[in-house]
């Protein structure tokens, strides 16, 4: 079973255009960060995206983080292979959203397809154990699928979270 939602730039920008994020991510990034008002791509580390809002009288800030779980976990596969999806996060670490973008997960039409999986992952901190059985709900003849979307999320999330946070420190 293949379900996917199309995200044209979902390989990544081509060598040389550097920051060009494809309509197609850029509608999806608007969708997860609505509080952010630009976008920008940064390929260098991990690749992930930056959203930045307007504040009044300053100029824009920070909002958020978002990345493809394949480019930050890649080495992380479900049953049928690798689950993409793009998951939005603020500054504090706490999780914004979670959309799955594309799999080949024979259960996925009633696991992680449906939006409850998605909205289980908002507000939660990448401190949080995010572990199927202790505060993700798993799906029963779907273990797997959810299982390998979880870990991806988790270990992207605090892998983005690392080398930002080691960046910031090393820009002061």
């Amino acid at each position: 079973m293949v379900s996917f939602v199309l995200i044209a730039g979902w390989a990544g920008a081509q060598p040389g255009s550097a920051g060009a994020i494809a309509s197609a991510d850029e509608d999806a990034l608007r969708r997860l960060m609505p509080q952010a008002d630009r976008f920008e791509l940064v390929e260098t580390g991990a690749r992930h995206f930056r959203g930045y809002g307007a504040v009044a009288g300053h100029e824009p800030a920070l909002v958020g983080l978002a990345f493809f779980t394949t480019d930050l976990a890649p080495r992380v596969y479900a049953y049928k292979g690798r689950i993409t999806m793009l998951v939005a996060m603020d500054t504090a670490g706490r999780l914004i959203g979670v959309r799955v973008v594309h799999h080949y997960e024979p259960f996925g039409y009633f696991s992680i397809d449906l939006p409850a999986f998605a909205d289980q992952f908002r507000a939660k901190s990448i401190l949080d154990p995010l572990e199927v059985g202790d505060d993700i709900d798993g799906v029963s003849r779907a273990t797997i699928t959810v299982t390998a979307a979880t870990r991806a999320i988790r270990q992207a999330a605090r892998q983005l979270a690392r080398e930002f946070l080691a960046a910031q420190v090393s820009e002061r």
